[in-house]
């Protein structure tokens, strides 16, 4: 029996947000619009977050990218959490951004860089120790 698209969506939330302090994209819509924020919630989250296609870290490395070369640092630190919440390791997660520089210039990348700085801080992982 498949899991309905709730399921999915309460699943996909809390293995990507868990431990997020900041406010989510889901409490700001909720704010304005109850029910819009629930369909937007089932179909981000429970649909396009919870596809199988691609396994969660390879997803959430792609969303890093797409967001640092876009330069949106606020939705960056929300999907660096979440990558760093599905096993990412933040040397991964550095590696992605530096290789944006190419597309998205340098200081997509130093913004992007100082992001995740921000949230190793927060999570107690800074500074990384001895990196090539």
């Amino acid at each position: 029996m498949s899991k309905s698209v709730t399921e999915k969506t309460k699943e996909t939330a809390a293995l990507y947000f868990k431990d997020v302090k900041d406010e989510k994209p889901y409490e700001l819509w909720r704010a304005f619009d109850k029910g819009l924020a629930r369909d937007l919630s089932l179909f981000i989250t429970g649909q396009m977050y919870a596809r199988e296609k691609i396994p969660h870290p390879t997803r959430q490395l792609v969303t890093v990218a797409a967001l640092t070369v876009l330069s949106r640092p606020d939705e960056l630190k929300l999907h660096i959490q979440a990558a760093l919440n599905v096993g990412c390791t933040p040397q991964e997660v550095a590696e992605v951004i530096f290789q944006t520089a190419v597309y998205g210039g340098v200081p997509a990348t130093n913004v992007a860089l100082k992001t995740l700085k921000t949230v190793l801080e927060e999570k107690g992982m800074w500074p990384l120790g001895d990196s090539e």
